[in-house]
C-alpha cells in the first residue's frame, strides 16, 4: 500500500477482513506520521472529524499489518521494487496539488493554493516554512466547496478559540497577528451549485464575533424554481436565505459570499502583492453534459484585496514509475485496476484507490466504498497472479530499506510521536503540538522512552 491516508487504511481493513485468501499488508509514508489528510487536511476546530483514526488505530494493530514510514516511493523504493518483493500494490497517494486560476497575475505575493494554506495551519512539513502574510484586511477565496469555507473560517476565528485545537503553533501566532477583518468568497456560478455542506456555512455563521452576508435576490430566485434540487442544495439555500434576511448585526469580522462572480486578473502594487482582483459578472448556460457552466457576461468590476486563496480542487501528482493521466491528474484504472497509459491495458496486481483513483471527489467516509470496492476486486484477482518466488519474503524489503540506511518509522514509533505531541499539548491547554518538521519528529524518537503499544 502506498499512502497512509484513509483510502490506504480503509483498503487495508478490509483486505485484513478476508479469510481466503489471507492478506498481509505493509504501508508505505513518505512522512513518518500516517493518516493523510485527516492530519494534515481536516481543520483543527473539526477534531471530531480526527476520530476516524481510532478505527485505523485497530487496522494497525493486526499482525499482518506493519508500517513504514518515513519511505519515500520513487526514491528510497522504487515502483518496480515494490513489484519485484508483493503481490499485489495498491497506490493510495491522494492529491497532494491543486488546480490553478489560469489568470494574469496568478504568480504575485500573497496569491496561494488552498493546498498549501491548509498544510501550513495543520503543520504538514513541506508547508512549515511557508510566508504566509495576513496583514491585509480583505482576503478573496476563489471557490465555494468545504476547503474554502475552512478557509475562511480559520481566518476569522478567534484565535483564542483556536488556541484549544492541534492548529500549529507557527499559524496560530500568525493569526493572532492578522489584521484579515472580511473574506470574500467568489462562486462562479449561482447560491444552488455551491459545493459546500450546510453545516460548513453553519459553522462560520454561529462564530462570536461574526457576520455572514448574502445576497438574498439571487437565492430567492432559485428557491423560488427549487425543483430538480437535491437536500443538500434546499438546505444550503434556506440558510443562506435565512442569513441574508437576518437583522444587521454589528460584528468584528464579516464573510461576504458573491455568485456568478469569476475571477480574470489579479493587480499587484509596486511591491509585486495582490493588491486587487478583476472579477467579471458570468450567467449560466447548460453545459453539453447537461450541467450548468459558468459563462463570463462582459460586465467587469474590480474589488481590493491583498489575500487571494485559490480554492478550485485538489490535483494528483505523478508518481515516479507509475503510469498517470495529465489531464484528469489520477492514475489510469479500470475501476480501481491500474491500466497503461496508452494502451489501456490492466497491468496486472496493480490498483488505485481514493482520490488518485477517482479524482478529489467526495469526503473522507466516500473512501470507504471505494475502498471496498477496490479490496474485492484483489480478492477476485489474486488467484489469476503468478506464485510468489523467493524475494516476495516480507524480511526482504526490511533488508533493502536497511542496506539503504533509511530511517523507517514503524507504527510503534507514530505511537510514541502521538503521545509526545499530545503531552506538548496538554501543558499548553490544546489537543495536541504538533511536530512540524521531520526532524522534529525524528529527534523527539530519539528523546522518548520506547512504550508498550497494544
Amino acid at each position: 500500500m502506498v499512502g497512509a491516508g484513509p483510502a490506504g487504511f480503509f483498503t487495508a481493513e478490509f483486505l485484513l477482513r478476508s479469510e481466503s485468501p489471507s492478506f498481509a499488508v505493509d504501508v508505505f509514508e513518505r512522512l513518518p506520521t500516517p493518516f493523510g489528510l485527516v492530519r494534515a487536511g481536516v481543520a483543527p476546530d473539526h477534531q471530531k472529524i480526527k476520530a476516524v483514526t481510532k478505527t485505523f488505530e485497530r487496522t494497525a494493530k493486526n499482525q499482518r499489518f506493519r508500517y513504514f514510514g518515513n519511505v519515500e516511493i520513487g526514491k528510497d523504493l522504487s515502483v518496480a521494487e515494490l513489484q519485484e518483493h508483493y503481490d499485489q500494490i495498491v497506490f493510495a497517494v491522494g492529491s497532494a496539488s491543486d488546480r490553478r486560476l489560469g489568470i494574469p497575475g496568478e504568480e504575485l505575493g500573497g496569491c496561494h493554493a488552498a493546498t498549501a494554506f491548509v498544510g501550513w495551519y495543520n503543520a504538514h512539513p513541506d508547508f512549515r516554512d511557508f510566508p504566509f502574510d495576513l496583514a491585509a484586511e480583505r482576503a478573496v477565496v476563489v471557490g465555494v466547496g468545504n476547503v474554502a469555507l475552512d478557509i475562511s473560517r480559520i481566518l476569522l476565528r478567534s484565535p483564542d478559540e483556536l488556541a484549544k485545537t492541534d492548529i500549529a503553533d507557527h499559524a496560530l501566532t500568525a493569526l493572532r497577528a492578522s489584521r484579515v477583518r472580511e473574506v470574500v468568497l467568489l462562486a462562479r456560478r449561482g447560491p444552488a451549485q455551491v459545493a459546500f455542506e450546510p453545516r460548513e456555512l453553519e459553522d462560520i455563521a454561529g462564530l462570536t464575533g461574526v457576520r455572514v452576508n448574502v445576497d438574498a435576490a439571487p437565492v430567492e430566485d432559485e428557491l423560488s424554481g427549487s425543483g430538480g434540487l437535491d437536500a443538500r442544495q434546499k438546505r444550503n439555500l434556506e440558510l443562506m436565505l435565512e442569513l441574508a434576511r437576518a437583522k444587521p448585526q454589528s460584528a468584528e469580522r464579516v464573510l461576504r459570499l458573491e455568485f456568478n462572480a469569476a475571477p480574470v486578473e489579479l493587480f499587484g502594487d509596486e511591491a509585486g502583492r495582490v493588491r486587487a482582483v478583476r472579477i467579471e459578472r458570468t450567467g449560466l448556460v447548460p453545459g453539453t453534459d447537461g450541467r450548468l457552466r459558468a459563462v463570463g457576461t462582459g460586465e467587469f468590476h474590480e474589488l481590493e484585496a491583498g489575500l487571494v486563496f485559490r480554492s478550485i480542487g485538489y490535483l494528483g501528482m505523478p508518481l515516479v514509475g507509475a503510469p498517470f493521466d495529465q489531464t484528469k491528474g489520477v492514475i489510469p484504472n479500470l475501476d480501481g485496476r491500474v491500466t497503461s497509459g496508452a494502451g489501456n491495458e490492466i497491468l496486472p496486481g496493480t490498483y488505485a484507490v481514493g482520490w488518485i483513483r477517482r479524482g478529489p471527489i467526495g469526503v473522507i467516509g466516500t473512501n470507504k466504498a471505494d475502498a471496498q470496492a477496490v479490496a474485492e476486486r484483489m480478492t477476485e484477482d489474486v488467484a489469476t497472479l503468478p506464485a510468489p518466488g523467493p524475494e516476495a519474503a516480507r524480511d526482504a524489503i526490511d533488508t533493502l530499506l536497511g542496506r539503504r540506511g533509511i530511517s523507517v518509522t514503524t507504527y510503534a514509533d507514530w505511537s510514541r510521536i502521538d503521545a509526545l505531541e499530545v503531552d506538548a499539548g496538554r501543558a499548553t491547554g490544546k489537543v495536541r503540538e504538533k511536530f512540524a518538521t521531520v526532524e522534529q519528529m525524528m529527534s523527539g524518537l530519539l528523546r522518548a522512552a520506547p512504550r508498550d503499544v497494544e
